[in-house]
């Protein structure tokens, strides 16, 4: 996520390093060099101008303390200014109304019905009851993809697929959500080009008979300005209430993030970071500023592990690693749970200083596999106790499996090391839990 723009900004704060203080030239040369940054990320370049110049009026402001050095100044002004580029705080999406009311509209490709059925999953989670609606009329297979991501999210679709009439099959949507008590409607309309003067006239029209409580602008992130450009010939037709950034795990350059809230001045309200029904974040400002500069997102990994770990299984687990008894049944449980919060990548780039670390590395979400097919290759006794697996044992392991002995031998060797580390933490009031394995070194 936005590699290519961090790795620039990076280069142009670290001018300042090494610098004694903070001066008119050395600031300069910084600023121009982040505003090229901008430009080429495709930044609009009178947004580009006008945060830069923010920024140096900030830089040459502020005296800099004993103890600061000007480049770690520097990444905190431009993280500020990149925050209040961007909105400054997190905008939620509005769910009042009975049932609450979400019209999903954007361009042909920019990921509509994906991020219609990501919603959903969202909010079902949140425990509200959803109903997503197939208002796409002209797409082949539109109404099925709805149906598919419905059946995955394990939310009810509404379709009428005999009903040619966009603005009908919303209406009756409506009553039937109400009839059935849904709490939040989703309608999920045909792409359609801002040049299109029939397509946008029936989405307006669309939206003037739901009147929903929230229609969002579902944008691709990868097409860079003209993003923005669409963005805004949509907000003079529809005065959306915000903006979707689709497909940020691509190589996108990151421009339509920083440009579409001056520009449109409509908030983000979420992001689209894969194919997963679980790939999608609401968007903070700030977090998404510090990921940017390198500095991690430690409160969304976080909210993450909160989201998807089990509270009862991580008291269960506390109390074998008390005892001494956490075990390859336990170790493939914490596997699972790192495995739904998302991204290997996208969660190590969340901690502080590794981000840089691994943006040029290859994490494959499929990391975790030689280590899954070790354990699965135990017998139940086996994994529940591991001291008996001799070298008979692991030849046998590493045949079912199809890995090598070497690799069960240093799984057996990590596990124990780690098993002794959380004993230890453990020992010394902390709570229990399993750190990331080494696994992606493979």
């Amino acid at each position: 996520m936005f590699d290519s723009l961090s790795t620039k900004l990076d280069y142009a704060i670290k001018s300042l390093k090494g610098e004694g203080k903070i001066t008119e030239i050395n600031v300069a040369t910084t600023v121009k060099e982040i505003r090229r940054a901008l430009v080429d990320a495709d930044v609009n370049y009178k947004v580009a101008k006008s945060v830069t110049d923010k920024i140096k009026d900030e830089a040459l402001g502020q005296d800099v303390l004993i103890a600061v050095k000007p480049g770690q100044l520097m990444v905190k002004i431009v993280a500020d200014e990149l925050t209040n580029l961007m909105g400054g705080t997190k905008v939620d999406i509005n769910l009042t109304g009975e049932p609450a009311v979400v019209l999903v509209a954007g361009l042909q490709g920019s990921g509509k019905t994906t991020f219609s059925g990501k919603l959903g999953y969202l909010l079902k989670k949140q425990n509200r009851n959803v109903l997503l609606v197939a208002c796409d009329i002209y797409r082949p297979a539109a109404i099925d993809q709805l149906k598919v991501l419905g059946e995955q999210a394990g939310v009810e679709v509404y379709a009428e697929p005999e009903n040619r009439n966009a603005v009908e099959i919303a209406r009756n949507a409506i009553a039937y959500a109400k009839e059935q008590r849904k709490k939040v409607v989703i309608v999920d309309t045909a792409g359609r080009l801002a040049i299109d003067e029939q397509m946008m006239r029936e989405i307006a029209e669309v939206k003037k008979a739901i009147q929903p409580t929230e229609t969002l602008f579902v944008v691709d992130s990868m097409t860079g300005q003209d993003a923005v450009n669409t963005a805004k010939a949509f907000n003079e037709r529809l005065n959306f209430d915000g903006v979707v950034l689709t497909k940020l795990d691509g190589d996108s350059r990151g421009g339509a993030a920083l440009s579409i809230r001056t520009v449109v001045e409509k908030p983000i309200k979420y992001i689209g970071t894969g194919e997963k029904l679980d790939a999608i974040d609401v968007f903070h400002p700030d977090r998404m500023a510090q990921r940017i500069l390198g500095m991690g997102d430690v409160i969304s990994l976080v909210e993450r592990a909160q989201q998807n770990f089990d509270e009862e299984e991580a008291r269960r687990l506390q109390k074998k690693i008390r005892k001494n008894q956490f075990d390859f049944n336990d170790f493939l449980s914490q596997l699972e749970q790192i495995k739904k919060m998302g991204s290997l990548k996208d969660l190590v780039g969340m901690i502080p200083g590794v981000g840089k670390m691994v943006k040029d590395m290859d994490i494959s979400d499929d990391a975790f596999k030689p280590i899954e097919a070790i354990i699965r290759s135990m017998t139940p006794y086996e994994r529940a106790n591991p001291v008996v697996l001799n070298g008979s044992r692991r030849r046998r392991i590493a045949d079912g499996s199809g890995t090598s002995i070497q690799e069960v031998n240093n799984l057996l060797k990590q596990f124990e090391e780690m098993r002794k580390m959380m004993k230890a933490m453990n020992n010394m009031g902390g709570k229990g839990g399993m750190p990331v394995p080494n696994a992606m070194r493979r």
